[in-house]
């Protein structure tokens, strides 16, 4: 037999193989053997990992669904008390998995409440397994989970965390409630600064956004964001220091049909709704009831409540159903007496979220950095023909009986800002022709009337007026206008029987708070906004 015939492999048939077909019968053994050997390794490292004592056993793992069973003897501690009085002390924290690194045989983390944060370590050690470690870095983002550990100190602050100067060493770890691993958006997408100097700082490099049509679409999750939990704080605040300081002043809050049978102020931007057998209208504002208690003696009253405006106004300042702070107070011989307690209502106002809201304000500003309000002490106060004087001089023409148009506002409020150094102010004495029918007219100046609007940034927030509280002068006003009088006959009537002068107001929250801190939309400070593209969720 020659070399070729003792080279060749035959087949079982008796078929010799060729070189190639043999070359990949040997690779195709090797493969084999090698996946065998793969497998096997693995085999043995888990068995290894499964007989190795785990001394986190029962230190880690997902609480089964907390049905208040029982309580256990623990408290929790809020991360914004961490700080370095406390540095050695074990404690307990519950919060939100914010961002999560593993390291060889640790893992980074940070715990977020909130608008607080801070950084957490997990590391082998006596006390910590590598399961445990393995666990912790597997848990996904946004759960909700119960640590323990040990306050630290550290050397350098921690700058992407608001507790700077400690961290928390885990000992423990539960997952209360999972979140899934796919978010919709990401929290610190949705939490980057949004100006273009602080984008190219941004410490990864990175310059994403995510577009207000996602937040809302997502917006349990958009409002995790700290720069959220801090504008519906400051929300809060304003919401209750309008009642703090009106209350102060005698103040009593009332409550107001929010369903009416006829336009609050005229006109077609109103919901109709069904009601029974007949159509009723979502109210516009209070306006008419405020009057009514005030006719019936209880002098001053404000009241807190769902406004609804059926204007297909598609802008960053307007919404469909907003929050009405307004307010309504009788007066002695000058409706000037309220427009003092406006002014000083605003001043407590903006004192207080200064005084009290200094963390919120500062953890928005990051977000979105904004020129600190300005505003005066006592309130400043300008007469509608001062202000188009003033436009007048910055070379805008507008008539004297023309109401102010949003661009006009802007400019008169950057001109008011740059004179007075303020960024709120009041206007008085509007043009009786772009007043509701109920305005009183100004005895010394028929085209005027006693009204007056709001500013903050340039923009208004409140419209007011001393209202007219004689039914025959009332009567005409709403002949002039045009209101067929059997809609509003119950509001005329109410004056029929004496009823003292009078005067308030109505304030958008959403838009004061949007102002205030320099906001760019105010579905940004509503926390589900309804406007004429949207109504979910």
């Amino acid at each position: 037999m020659d070399n070729k015939e003792n080279n060749e492999s035959t087949q079982p048939s008796g078929d010799k193989l060729s070189k190639n077909a043999l070359k990949k019968q040997q690779k195709a053994a090797e493969k084999a053997a090698k996946k065998s050997e793969r497998a096997e390794t693995r085999g043995e490292q888990k068995t290894a990992e499964n007989e190795e004592e785990d001394v986190s056993k029962g230190l880690y793992g997902l609480l089964a669904m907390i049905q208040s069973t029982e309580s256990p003897d623990r408290k929790l501690v809020a991360i914004k008390q961490l700080d370095k009085s406390i540095d050695g002390q074990t404690i307990w924290i519950r919060g939100r998995l914010h961002t999560s690194r593993a390291k060889g045989k640790q893992c980074f983390f940070v715990l977020r409440q909130q608008h607080y944060s801070v950084q957490c370590l997990t590391a082998v050690s006596e006390k910590v397994s590598k399961l445990m470690v393995k666990f912790v870095a597997s848990v996904s983002k946004e759960s909700i989970i119960d640590v323990e550990g040990v306050v630290r100190s550290v050397d350098n602050p921690i700058e992407s965390c608001s507790q700077r100067d400690v961290e928390l060493h885990v000992n423990q770890l539960f997952v209360v409630s999972s979140s899934e691993p796919r978010l919709p958006l990401q929290i610190e997408d949705a939490s980057r600064p949004e100006t273009e100097s602080d984008a190219t700082n941004d410490s990864e490099g990175l310059n994403i956004r995510v577009n207000q049509d996602t937040r809302l679409d997502n917006r349990v999750i958009d409002l995790r964001t700290p720069t959220s939990q801090a504008i519906f704080r400051i929300e809060a605040a304003v919401g209750k220091l309008f009642r703090d300081s009106l209350e102060k002043r005698g103040f009593v809050e009332i409550h107001t049909p929010k369903i009416i049978p006829a336009a609050s102020e005229g006109g077609s931007n109103v919901f109709e709704v069904s009601y029974f057998k007949g159509n009723a209208y979502l109210a516009q504002s209070p306006q008419l009831y405020k009057q009514m208690a005030i006719a019936a003696d209880f002098q001053r009253v404000y009241t807190v409540g769902a406004v609804f405006r059926a204007e297909n106004s598609n802008t960053h300042r307007h919404l469909t159903e907003f929050v009405g702070l307004d307010f309504e107070m009788a007066f002695n011989y000058h409706y000037h007496e309220v427009l003092d307690i406006i002014g000083e209502l605003f001043v407590d106002i903006f004192k207080g979220l200064e005084s009290r809201c200094t963390d919120e304000i500062a953890a928005v500003g990051r977000q979105y950095p904004a020129e600190p309000f300005k505003f005066l002490e006592p309130t400043l106060r300008l007469e509608f023909a001062d202000g188009v004087r003033m436009l007048r001089e910055a070379g805008i023409e507008m008539g004297d009986e023309d109401d102010l148009t949003t661009a006009n506002e802007k400019v008169l409020g950057k001109l008011v800002r740059e004179k007075y150094k303020t960024d709120f102010y009041i206007l008085d004495k509007f043009p009786l022709a772009v007043r509701p029918f109920y305005t009183m007219p100004d005895p010394s100046n028929a085209k005027n009337s006693n009204s007056y609007d709001l500013f903050m940034r340039g923009e208004e927030i409140m419209s007011g007026a001393q209202r007219i509280h004689e039914p025959q002068f009332l009567t005409e006003r709403a002949n002039h206008h045009g209101i067929d009088l059997q809609t509003i006959k119950s509001y005329i009537d109410s004056f029929r029987y004496g009823c003292p002068p009078h005067a308030g107001g109505g304030i958008g929250l959403e838009r004061v708070t949007m102002l205030y801190l320099g906001l760019d939309n105010i579905r940004k400070t509503s926390l589900f906004p309804r406007d004429p593209q949207r109504i979910t969720p």
